[in-house]
């Protein structure tokens, strides 16, 4: 009988033999590295891991349109940084905002609406933007390869969560649709929301300008904790926002997958590892020091260029 591949976007090599070894090792009632069903955690960052973060996360450019939106109703943004820059949406003028002025804009964009409508809002606009280099829906850039990853564990009974640094309701409000994984499986960070009643007495949230949960480097072990109580059996990640949930998962001991997807493709996608043109970049930065790191503690990094025969899955396989 002929055996199933279940990576086929994935050329064989290092990076597949560790993924599938993991899964082996650690499902197979007979191994002594076998975990059982409950403990089988697995952690995937977004931006960058499981879809195009390039030339800028998508979150960002949701709050730059919602920005554009809101100006009329703000008119001290015209001549107060970080919104005077941002209005410009000439992205060298962007490029040189800090990620905290990012940070500002996002709060502005994201606040002072139910949360109820605020995923509305996030609906309508995926449907309707598009990505700048491929003129395709974000949802469409999603990483063939990495949804296959996903849907292996979950054959093989792992639970997956998103762990980003994006906004957690912003994610929830397509990740189902699109990855698969339901609203209660996405972490991320946080707006603080506040209870009330609308007009006709009933309970809403509203959401705050104010930062709650900041999900990303050492925020992303902290908040497993706090959502799961539990450490990854596997950890996904791209940049350098991800070390700490990487060392965290490797902390457990026992069979362990801690794998980093190197932005190498420049043809078919971008590139911006150690080394490249690109390697400053704010957007998920890929430096030496955690190539250095990744080699020390043995962690797979994965090649988009050498390991992937196929990126999106609307190619051709």
């Amino acid at each position: 009988m002929t055996k199933i591949d279940a990576l086929p976007s994935w050329n064989d090599g290092a990076a597949k033999a560790a993924i599938v070894a993991f899964v082996q090792a650690t499902t197979d009632p007979a191994s002594p590295q076998f975990v059982p069903e409950k403990h089988r955690i697995a952690t995937f960052d977004q931006d960058g891991t499981l879809w195009v973060e390039h030339p800028m996360f998508t979150q960002l450019a949701f709050a730059l349109d919602r920005l554009l939106q809101l100006a009329p109703q703000h008119p001290e943004w015209k001549s107060t940084e970080p919104f005077k820059s941002a209005l410009t949406a000439d992205m060298g003028t962007i490029a040189k905002l800090t990620m905290n002025d990012l940070l500002t804009v996002v709060a502005a964009t994201h606040a002072g609406m139910t949360t109820d409508d605020f995923e509305h809002t996030v609906g309508t606009w995926m449907a309707q933007a598009r990505h700048s280099r491929w003129n395709r829906p974000y949802t469409d850039l999603i990483y063939q390869p990495m949804l296959e990853v996903m849907r292996y564990l979950e054959a093989n009974g792992f639970k997956n969560y998103l762990v980003t640094g994006g906004g957690q309701a912003f994610v929830r409000a397509y990740a189902e649709a699109v990855y698969g994984t339901p609203p209660e499986q996405v972490i991320g960070s946080s707006l603080e929301s506040q209870f009330d009643y609308d007009t006709d007495g009933a309970a809403i949230l509203m959401r705050s300008p104010k930062v709650l949960l900041f999900n990303d480097n050492a925020g992303k072990p902290q908040d497993i904790y706090l959502f799961l109580g539990r450490q990854p059996l596997a950890a996904f990640g791209n940049s350098t926002g991800d070390k700490e949930m990487l060392e965290y998962a490797q902390s457990g001991g026992g069979a362990r997958l801690m794998t980093l997807v190197l932005h190498d493709d420049e043809e078919r996608e971008y590139a911006y590892g150690p080394g490249s043109a690109h390697a400053d970049t704010k957007f998920g930065a890929f430096t030496q020091a955690l190539a250095d790191t990744a080699k020390a503690k043995g962690w797979v990094v994965v090649s988009m260029k050498s390991d992937w025969n196929r990126l999106f899955p609307f190619e051709t396989p």
